[in-house]
């Protein structure tokens, strides 16, 4: 047995983020939270020398990729976040806030899973077993080979799996588990370290396909150690307003596939499907153009998704005009009202703006800028922009329209759903079947363009967007 050498020194360890430090401090050098840091006694630091291997390494080409292969869930959506679906030993964390449907989308998944054959293990530490069995009947989510247990202990978790031999765990939720052979209670930095590490452990020996629910704090990040992130395979955030039926499954992080997924998903009554094609959620129907509204393509992942910017503006006579958003970034909000009022000749004056998007989609990518800003200037002069056109760019301070990526996408996408004229950054280089482009170099160019396109093809009810001032 291989000898190492020790020394002893005082640990500490932050309770919000796991971090470890030699001393105490008040306000925690990672995670900058207050009285988090706590003494966890003398720690040993090692020396450790060489020792036999597991496994010889092997040449590169020798290795076999049969461990790495997906086997799908049934879930289209969801087995595009996961590249193809789930790898036989991976460990998947899916965090998202409560009451957003992680929960139903699982038994979902899992019910799916055990109705193609493969034996599924639902671990709850948050419902009794009839919790879960009275909603997966409400979403017609029962199998022979779908089993559920209530459990919050480690070692009972463990002894089901021993039991029950599945080939997919599901665990909901990591932060409802805990273990005797640690200190702490269950949520724990120590807890949930140990708990993921034992899961994960369990996970490559057997080939089981874990997937593992999260917790998220109030800023949205999930909860627990930031170790847990690392230990894990897959991490998959779960978006949604409460107000919204649109759930977005995000990839964060796939050691088997694409990191830039998005998985899109309606949650029912009876249940959350998924959308392939939900472009058609964002967009109001409005039998003729209203004033203030521009529609743009926004990339979530590698999914081009056609959106709706809604602007409106409001004359005041107080001298502190109110800024709203829903939807968009307030800060790129606030930055295209200054360009558009300096460099597009848009005089904003004390008015209050509000500007928001259509079905709940989020836009964060500078692509939107531009429409944005033709939104804004379209409800200035209440009059409406042509329906057939989409706009897709960054603005500069400086008014200038940027290239943006993945165009062609975002054209093609737009082109399906029948619009026929685009407004785009100069010099892009692109064609695209059906779709006119009107390539604009800045901002002012920008209502200039659409000003001719206006009086040369008008609908009806449209009146051409003055931008003198």
């Amino acid at each position: 047995m291989a000898k190492t050498a020790t020394r002893e020194r005082p640990a500490f360890r932050c309770d919000e983020c796991g971090l470890e430090v030699a001393k105490w401090v008040g306000r925690c050098p990672e995670c900058q939270a207050w009285g988090t840091i706590a003494e966890l006694g003398a720690a040993r630091s090692a020396i450790v020398a060489p020792g036999p291997v597991t496994a010889p390494a092997l040449r590169i080409a020798d290795v076999s990729v049969d461990d790495a292969n997906h086997r799908p869930t049934g879930v289209a959506e969801l087995d595009r976040v996961l590249g193809g679906g789930l790898v036989p030993g991976s460990v998947v964390l899916l965090a998202g806030e409560p009451g957003v449907g992680k929960s139903t989308l699982l038994v979902t998944a899992a019910a799916r899973i055990a109705q193609s054959g493969r034996r599924c293990l639902v671990v709850t530490g948050e419902e009794s077993a009839a919790q879960v069995r009275l909603r997966a009947g409400r979403i017609d989510a029962l199998a022979d080979d779908l089993y559920v247990a209530a459990e919050t202990d480690l070692a009972a978790l463990l002894g089901h799996v021993d039991a029950v031999r599945p080939e997919v765990l599901v665990v909901d939720s990591v932060q409802t588990i805990s273990t005797a052979a640690v200190e702490g209670t269950s949520g724990g930095v120590a807890q949930v370290r140990e708990v993921a590490a034992a899961l994960t452990r369990v996970a490559k020996e057997r080939r089981i396909a874990t997937v593992l629910v999260g917790h998220v704090t109030k800023e949205g990040a999930i909860a627990g150690p930031r170790v847990l992130e690392h230990l894990v395979d897959v991490v998959l955030h779960f978006e949604g307003d409460r107000h919204s039926r649109l759930r977005l499954v995000r990839t964060v992080k796939n050691r088997y596939g694409p990191a830039d997924e998005v998985g899109c998903f309606d949650l029912t009554d009876r249940g959350i499907v998924g959308l392939p094609d939900p472009s058609g959620l964002f967009l109001s129907r409005v039998a003729d153009p209203v004033p203030g509204t521009c529609v743009t393509v926004a990339m979530e992942g590698r999914r081009a998704l056609v959106s709706e910017v809604q602007a409106l503006v409001v004359p005041i006579n107080t001298p502190n005009p109110r800024r709203a958003t829903s939807g968009l970034d307030a800060a790129r909000v606030a930055m295209m009202l200054a360009v558009l009022d300096r460099r597009g000749g848009q005089r904003i004056g004390t008015a209050d703006v509000y500007a928001a998007t259509v079905g709940g989609v989020r836009l964060a990518e500078p692509a939107a800028d531009l429409a944005i800003a033709l939104a804004f200037a379209s409800a200035i002069r209440d009059r409406p922009l042509p329906g057939d056109v989409i706009a897709v760019g960054e603005v500069g301070l400086a008014g200038e329209v940027r290239p943006v990526g993945a165009l062609v996408v975002r054209l093609q996408e737009a082109a399906r759903l029948g619009f026929r004229r685009a407004l785009v950054p100069e010099g892009c280089q692109v064609s695209v079947p059906g779709m006119q482009l009107l390539e604009v170099s800045d901002l002012r160019s920008a209502l200039l363009v659409l000003n001719d396109s206006v009086s040369t093809r008008r609908p009806a009810n449209v009146v051409p967007l003055d931008v003198a001032r």
